[in-house]
């Protein structure tokens, strides 16, 4: 009988998750995969059917649908909590919409001090909802961890100023390079919100935290050391003394590894562009989480069995190591195999 069908709630933080994520010994290797609970599952896209997403997300008893579908269907060894995130920066009073096939869209793009001092700060009471949905999943879940997550400053930031998705982020930095005090003050403003937000979460019960960072791999070590890495440092450390484990992953950031890694995380989210084995030697004593890609998942079995022992192999050279894709879901990946790969990695680590 799997983990998550045994486990009480009072033993989460000896879950295998948990432990892999603080470099504890593990019976096997843990994994989940970001974006697990979303658009590949067909029983998502049934009960999401007509509900734009940010109003699915403020939705309890339907955010916990959505999160434990994928622990039902491929006893994945950690749940994600269903959200997004701007989900804090609406609750904090931006005007912004999730536009189908495009993304996050911002009503009023930030361009001035003057547009960011009309950002509020989160008060948790504004998203109460998250905390139902917590309080919830905890029953649900019984002892399966439950991860929550927020946006890194500099992403969150760039949705701000370019107004939405952006492949150069020309506009953000623009605003880096020629009004840095309104850069500043604004990554400022959303570090504070983002830690609250992973407060939020861990006060309700998640039993670790992700900082996403998700445009990060577009800026140059120089430019992410001067102008983003203080700030995911600020967010992660509202958290810090809080002992949940706690996560950052950005894509496209394996030149960014090192300093990533000394924002204040136990665990170094990999891209699959970046072998674990050299990710382990620019993160120093930390645990890795990673890194298939996820393009592979669905590949044939001649190839995904080798694949997934050299990860493995990798990732046993690091203080811990916790199973995932080098990003999210496709969302067209056949369910099935993201059932088979985590059987895969199940069996391959046990022995």
């Amino acid at each position: 009988m799997r983990l998550f069908l045994t486990m009480s709630a009072e033993d989460v933080n000896e879950s295998v998750f948990v432990r892999a994520c603080r470099g504890q010994d593990v019976p096997y290797t843990p994994v989940w995969f970001m974006r697990q609970a979303g658009r590949s599952l067909p029983e998502y896209r049934k009960v999401r059917e007509g509900i734009p997403m940010l109003e699915a997300c403020q939705q309890p008893d339907l955010v916990c649908e959505i999160t434990m579908q994928p622990v039902r269907r491929h006893g994945v060894d950690a749940a994600v909590l269903f959200s997004d995130i701007v989900v804090p920066l609406m609750a904090a009073g931006v005007g912004v919409d999730i536009v189908a096939g495009t993304g996050p869209v911002i009503e009023s793009p930030i361009r001035t001090m003057s547009d960011v001092d009309k950002i509020a700060e989160l008060d948790p009471a504004h998203v109460s909802y998250v905390s139902e949905a917590i309080a919830l999943l905890r029953t649900e879940l019984n002892g399966t961890p439950l991860v929550g997550f927020a946006g890194a400053p500099f992403t969150l930031a760039s949705y701000l100023v370019e107004g939405g998705p952006s492949r150069h982020h020309a506009k953000t930095k623009a605003m880096m390079y020629g009004a840095p005090d309104v850069w500043h003050a604004l990554c400022t403003k959303l570090a504070a919100i983002a830690g609250t937000f992973l407060q939020v979460q861990i006060d309700a019960g998640v039993a670790a935290v992700q900082l996403f960072d998700s445009w990060a791999g577009s800026l140059s070590l120089p430019d992410y050391e001067r102008y983003a890495m203080r700030h995911s440092a600020a967010a992660l450390g509202a958290v810090a003394d809080t002992g949940v484990p706690r996560i950052h992953f950005g894509v496209g950031t394996g030149h960014l590894l090192s300093s990533m890694a000394q924002v204040g995380t136990e665990v170094m989210g990999i891209d699959w562009r970046t072998s674990l084995t050299d990710a382990v030697e620019r993160v120093g004593d930390r645990a890795v989480q990673g890194n298939l890609d996820p393009a592979a998942v669905e590949a044939p079995p001649e190839f995904l069995e080798p694949e997934i022992r050299r990860i493995l192999s990798d990732g046993a050279a690091a203080k811990g190591h916790v199973f995932n894709l080098g990003h999210g879901v496709l969302p067209d990946t056949d369910p099935e195999a993201l059932t088979r790969v985590t059987a895969m990695v199940h069996e391959l680590s046990r022995r």
